[in-house]
Order: structure tokens, then sequence, then C-alpha cells
């Protein structure tokens, strides 16, 4: 097993996201550079000594933030512009964590420290429920056994009577369900992950290990996470579901450092910003309107092409679309010209005469202008430096005294 390197002797890259750091060529290795490269050049743009970069490596996240174990002894931190405290606001939003600052988390003061703390509060509800018993359910089994259990399969027995085994049908009382599973395979995913410390990874393992005992072990995607039915008894799975996917989605591809391989911990602040301002409008927008996301609109009739909309503002009463709206993790000084023509394209294919690109930013130079005849497009923002709650409000204030929302 290779031993972690102290703290002390621990270099850690500091990043920030869009901004581009310099470091000397032989501050990085060439094959750690490669491999950092290699693995994660979609999400930090890696530009290697070269006379254009004056000889010095040049690391810029692209929208990402996180961290990286690139060996013992290296790591990358790649911090948000966003304040830690609304970045949890917006996860919180996002994932339906149902988790309140009274947690401990509104003094986290780097992203490492959030993910520790999302981590305990995890294992300890994991345990809390393990406490209370975990929740089982009867499923349906059908084998050969020397004795009748259920239902008897009568014709294999005519057809069979040499066979000294019965075939049955019958179902089993069993904790080892996908709910329970799920638990297990994320505890094991953050028991494995860069920014988890001793702190905090014994009461991860403790919680593992609960429910590992009657589980088999099986990887899941994020989105087993998501659309599960729930009832009175298990009820209390829902957040411990939302917490499980955000952990999910968020633990990539791994470098492996010596026998052991570490998960790095990485969000993409697109997806997220489009996640939360998805959740947050659902939440507060008027009982008369809705907002649906992520909308499949099919542009031909075979269906092989089609548009994948954000976000859709409707009338809920009358189900008619009002309004697009293209969220853009992006701090430009006016809308381009490109993410221009996708909103009007989305709009032109719901068939409705507003469109909006929301930013987490005010533009110095923001967007109201007409497209054609009838499509009218316009900058808004979902302010993130700020009370998030505020800035949602004065979003849908924006939207009513432009008629899109009553």
């Amino acid at each position: 097993m290779a031993v972690e390197a102290p703290s002390s002797t621990r270099r850690i890259l500091e990043l920030e996201e869009y901004m581009t750091l310099e470091l000397a060529r032989d501050e990085l290795d060439e094959h750690l550079g490669e491999a950092l490269w290699r693995q994660y050049g979609s999400k930090i743009s890696v530009e290697f000594p070269s006379v254009k970069t004056g000889h010095k490596w040049q690391l810029t996240p692209q929208g990402w933030v996180g961290y990286i174990v690139l060996t013992d002894d290296l790591h990358l931190r790649l911090r948000p512009k966003v304040p830690i405290a609304n970045l949890f606001r917006m996860l919180e939003y996002a994932y339906k964590l149902k988790i309140h600052l009274a947690d401990g988390l509104a003094d986290c003061a780097s992203l490492e420290e959030l993910y520790e703390r999302l981590a305990h509060i995890l294992a300890r509800r994991v345990l809390d429920r393990g406490r209370k018993g975990f929740y089982r359910t009867y499923v349906p089994e059908s084998d050969r056994l020397p004795y009748v259990r259920g239902q008897l399969d009568a014709r294999r027995l005519i057809t069979r009577p040499w066979d000294a085994h019965l075939q049955c049908a019958y179902e089993e009382h069993t904790g080892d369900i996908a709910d329970n599973q799920i638990l297990a395979w994320t505890l094991q995913r953050i028991a494995r992950s860069g920014p988890c410390g001793r702190r905090v990874l014994p009461t991860v393992r403790t919680a593992y290990r609960s429910i590992q005992s009657f589980v088999t072990p099986a990887p899941f995607a994020p989105a087993a996470c998501v659309g599960r039915l729930y009832n009175r008894l298990n009820e209390d799975y829902e957040p411990l579901h939302g917490l499980c996917r955000f952990f999910l989605e968020h633990s990539g591809p791994h470098l492996d450092s010596g026998d052991r391989a570490m998960l790095p911990f990485l969000i993409d602040m697109n997806r997220l910003f489009e996640l939360f301002v998805a959740e947050w409008l659902a939440a507060h927008l008027p009982k008369t309107h809705s907002i649906k996301a992520q909308e499949h609109v099919e542009i031909t009739a075979s269906g092989d092409l089609e548009f994948i909309v954000d976000l859709v503002l409707y009338d809920a009463v009358e189900d008619r679309p009002l309004c697009v709206l293209d969220t853009k993790y992006k701090r430009p000084e006016t809308p381009a010209a490109g993410d221009i023509e996708q909103v009007v394209a989305y709009a032109v294919s719901k068939r409705c005469h507003d469109a909006a690109l929301v930013y987490p930013v005010h533009l110095q130079e923001p967007l109201v202008t007409c497209v054609g005849d009838h499509i009218n497009v316009r900058s808004l923002t979902f302010a993130l430096n700020g009370d998030i709650d505020e800035a949602g409000e004065a979003l849908v204030d924006e939207l009513i005294s432009l008629g899109v929302v009553a």
C-alpha cells in the first residue's frame, strides 16, 4: 500500500476557473504534464513550455472546479469564482439535498472542506438509518430447491419427475436492493476520493461496512439516483440518493498513484448553473407558470436530429411555451453571436416569441434586441456573488417586467 505524503511535504497548485496559472518549465515534470493533459485536457487547458508560452507551463481550468490528486505529493485545487457558501446553495437546489447550513456548511473555507462535510453528512445519515434498520422489501426469486417454497412449477415437475430438486417461484425479504446498493457504491467511491481526509474517512468506512455486509457490490450511474419511487418506509432515502447523485456525478476518471487509485472530485460549473437555475425557478415561480429542463425538440420528421433546450418557461394553465432560457456560465462583456443564434433557433423550434440568455454576472453591454420580425432576445442575470434568493427574485422580477411572467 502506498504511503500518503505528509501534508507538510505535499504541494498543492492553486488554480481559479478560467484564470491561467503559469509555471516555470522545471516546476512541473514533463511526464506529469502529459498525464494531466491526457486525463483532464477537456477540463484544464494544458499548454506545454514553448516559444509561444515563454517556455512556461500554462494551466487554465475550463469551467471546472474541484480537486485532483496528480501524485501523492502533487495535488491540484481548482477554485470557483463563486463564494463557497453560494456554491453549496447551488448544490442544495440542483441535487435536492435537503441539508441546512446548520450542518456546519456555512463556514467551509474550501471546496475540499465542503466535499468532506457533505461526505460526513451522508455517512452519518447512513449510520443513523442502519440503527433504525435499513429498508428491506420483497423481491421475486426463482430457484431449484430441495423443498417446496412459494409456488411450485408443476409443469417442470411432471416433465422431469426424476429431478430431486423442485423449481419454485417465491419472494425473498431482503435488503440487497438498489436503494441500499446505491449507498454502498457511493460510500466506496468516497473512500477512494482525493479530498476526503483522515477526519472523515473512518466514519465513511464504518458506514460502508454497515451496509456492505448484506449488499452485493454493484456500480451505479448517477441517473440511477433520480426518479426513484419512495413510500413511508423509505422516504428518508430520497435526500440520501440526492447526495449520492452529487458524489457519483463529480467523481471522475483517475490517475494511478503507486498501487492506489485516487478519484478526483470535479464539478462542471456550466452544468451545475443550469441545474441550479432550473430547480430554483421551479421552486419559486408563480403557480401559473412552470419550467421544463433539458427538453428534447425534434427538428426532423424522422427524429434523427433534435435540439436539447436548457429551460422552457410555460404557461402552466394552457401548457403553452412562453420563453426559452439558455444558461451560459460565462463572464463576457456582451453575448456572443453564436449563443444568440442558438437561443433564437430554440425559440423558433418551440414557436415562442421570447428568448433569453441567463448569465451569472451582470454584463457590461446587456442585450435587448429583436431577431427577424418576432423573436425578442435578451440577456438576463442570476447573480452568484451575493444573496442567492435575492438574485433569483430579481430574475423573476425581470421576467415579470418583460411580460413573460404575469
